[in-house]
């Protein structure tokens, strides 16, 4: 299967699996919805620093990401909800 497809079909998994939105899993993942919505659709190939940013966030690797072995439950690892950063007073 093409690494794009590929990803595509490991986005849209994890997203209903956990029941978000276009909007609150670009969130999570840090990168924006318009942009999750192209990958989802494999309309866009990822670029080094997406791809980066959705493995920081689904703390997995490359490998992982690419082979489905990223999930909420059943022995895959979990996406967090985003870090946040303290603000300043």
């Amino acid at each position: 299967m093409e690494a794009g497809r590929q990803l595509a079909e490991v986005l849209q998994r994890l997203r209903r699996e956990a029941g978000l939105t276009q909007t609150a899993m670009a969130r999570r993942l840090g990168v924006s919805q318009p942009t999750l919505n192209r990958l989802e659709a494999a309309e866009q190939n990822v670029t080094l620093k997406t791809l980066t940013q959705l493995c920081r966030a689904l703390h997995c690797t490359i490998g992982e990401l690419f082979d489905g072995r990223v999930g909420f439950g059943g022995g895959h690892r979990r996406l967090r909800p985003p870090r946040t950063r303290p603000t300043k007073p």
